[in-house]
């Protein structure tokens, strides 16, 4: 892939996300303006898509546009930067891992319940 290359659409459809969205995460600082053709149109290059896609699972995760917008400033200063990059990250990590154990809490007691009522299902036909 050229630098560059790809329309917003072509992008939008990559990513899953809005032509809306990619012109808000423009605008806001999440994406580093993005380079236009000839036609004024937008361009985005590999490293943009790449970009988008780690926002997005940072989204997914819950992370917030505040936070991801705090990420991508420490991101644009660069190397010097890492330490605090990795400490926000590991706090989102315990955060969304905090939410997988919730999850999985309620899971088991669900799996109780259907199994609850599978064994009242046999008991009723008698096969028990």
């Amino acid at each position: 892939m050229e630098t560059h290359e790809l329309t917003i659409q072509q992008v939008a459809t990559l990513t899953g996300l809005s032509v809306h969205t990619l012109r808000y995460y423009e605008r806001i600082g999440l994406l580093h303006p993005v380079g236009r053709a000839a036609n004024s149109h937008r361009r985005y290059a590999t490293a943009d898509v790449e970009w988008l896609q780690f926002l997005t699972r940072l989204r997914a995760t819950g992370m917030s546009i505040r936070l991801m917008q705090q990420y991508a400033d420490l991101r644009r200063q660069g190397d010097a930067t890492l330490h605090e990059r990795r400490q926000l990250l590991e706090i989102h990590q315990r955060e969304v891992q905090a939410r997988i154990d919730e999850l999985q809490r309620s899971m088991s007691v669900i799996i109780k319940k259907i199994n609850h009522y599978k064994e009242l299902e046999t008991a009723d036909r008698g096969d028990g």
